[in-house]
């Protein structure tokens, strides 16, 4: 009986450390930039430099820059037609096209009721995911028809990051990692074990705690640590399973392999 009790109390450790991801670096690319906001399918590259907004390709580079609305808080480049630069302390978000036309300006001052936003990420169609700060809720907020599509109940705890696809979005707090559907209904929900950022790449999570990565399968079920040897990680995203870590002087691409 002690000897079932003891299997048991393993088998949980068995599923997070039987196995690992090991990365192997590609190559690594001497970059100086304030922020990486992404690596699209075609290897462009989007960055922020001295609060503007860069798009750069292997034949051009264009920019965007909008001084009256401050800093550049955070973008989310998911959709490259449709590109989200949120300015927290305008409480506005810019939509920009793939040539980084501004294709509309969402200032949720003059919503009603109106939002305080603290963290946005993208949506499906004409939406948006927005963390509305005075309800504590997460909201899909259709920016067209100034409408909110679906909401969530009230989260307790402070948010951390945000992430999103067309289906699902993933919700990093101090207490717990929250997955919810379109309809705003939680679909999945784990404590938050010490996390601190979020990435996300078909379905599939990545973690970042201390300067260590893990991977959690969809189902929140399994955790498998990522060997990366001795990199500093600022920032991170994955990209067609291949992981991006900018040390805040070199781009680092890494092809990552089970072993």
């Amino acid at each position: 009986m002690k000897w079932i009790q003891f299997a048991l109390l393993l088998f949980p450790l068995f599923l997070i450390g039987q196995t690992s991801i090991r990365g192997e670096l590609v190559q690594k690319v001497p970059l100086d930039v304030d922020r990486i906001e992404g690596v699209d399918n075609f290897g462009t590259l989007y960055y922020t430099k001295n609060n503007i907004f860069y798009k750069k390709s292997n034949t051009s580079e264009i920019n965007y820059s909008n001084v009256q609305l401050g800093n550049v808080t955070s973008t989310n480049t998911f959709n490259p037609l449709k590109m989200l630069l949120f300015y927290k302390d305008f409480n506005t978000v810019i939509i920009l096209d793939n040539r980084l036309a501004e294709i509309f300006k969402i200032d949720f001052n003059t919503t009603n009721p109106y939002k305080n936003v603290s963290h946005i990420s993208t949506g499906n169609d004409n939406t948006l995911w927005l963390f509305n700060m005075d309800n504590q809720k997460l909201e899909l907020y259709d920016y067209k028809t100034k409408k909110v599509r679906a909401t969530t109940v009230p989260v307790s705890s402070q948010v951390l990051d945000i992430t999103s696809n067309y289906n699902f979005c993933w919700l990093l707090t101090q207490n717990f990692l929250y997955k919810y559907n379109y309809f705003g209904s939680m679909v999945q929900k784990i404590p938050n074990d010490g996390y601190s950022k979020i990435s996300m790449f078909n379905e599939t999570t990545y973690l970042l705690k201390d300067q260590a990565l893990v991977q959690l399968d969809k189902n929140f079920e399994t955790f498998t640590p990522l060997v990366l040897g001795d990199l500093l990680i600022n920032q991170f995203f994955v990209t067609n399973e291949t992981l991006y870590i900018y040390d805040s002087k070199f781009l680092n691409q890494i092809h990552l392999k089970s072993n």
